[in-house]
């Protein structure tokens, strides 16, 4: 992120680097998973919320964030809950990210021009949205933030009635926030 951008954000001018924030609505799309599924937003959006993260496999900050996807999925996915990755790569190299980086969820690939990616207005990836079952945002992250993850774990625990899981361990020492 250019110095005037990060300036500008300091001085409280929000200038996001989607044009997707929370409250707004996410534009519907349809991809092909990794086992040539298709997954469509607005038929999954009938089960219930879609935690959607837009990554590409040799960025540094979505190799850090997505083992907390992961850890995510593992605690909220699942029973009407969707959690996908929409992969910037080729079937090829999103599979070797996922066993690298122990990704069990469904990864969707949005190649050949990044059509969905555009239509959300990424600039950075990984960039990470909580879409609601009427299709409203309710989380649009960018980068790693540690914040916005507890947000939508706190948001599908209440959702799903049930305890709210650490998702860092006391242990490990995480930052706040890593730009995309």
């Amino acid at each position: 992120m250019g110095i005037l951008r990060r300036l500008s954000r300091w001085m409280g001018k929000q200038d996001h680097m989607t044009h997707i924030v929370a409250g707004n609505m996410a534009p519907g799309f349809s991809l092909k998973a990794l086992d040539n599924k298709q997954y469509s937003l607005n038929t999954l959006l009938e089960r219930g919320p879609v935690v959607a993260a837009f990554f590409k496999i040799s960025c540094p900050v979505c190799q850090f964030a997505f083992p907390f996807l992961e850890r995510l999925y593992k605690s909220y996915g699942g029973d009407g809950v969707t959690f996908l990755g929409i992969s910037q790569d080729d079937a090829r190299a999103t599979q070797n990210f996922a066993k690298e980086y122990g990704v069990t969820f469904p990864l969707l690939l949005d190649e050949s021009g990044y059509p969905v990616s555009n239509t959300y207005g990424l600039t950075n990836v990984p960039t990470i949205f909580l879409i609601d079952t009427d299709g409203t945002v309710k989380v649009s992250s960018m980068g790693f933030d540690k914040k916005d993850l507890e947000a939508i774990a706190a948001n599908l625990a209440q959702r799903k009635r049930i305890s709210l899981a650490p998702l860092f361990r006391p242990d490990e020492v995480i930052p706040a926030n890593k730009p995309g």
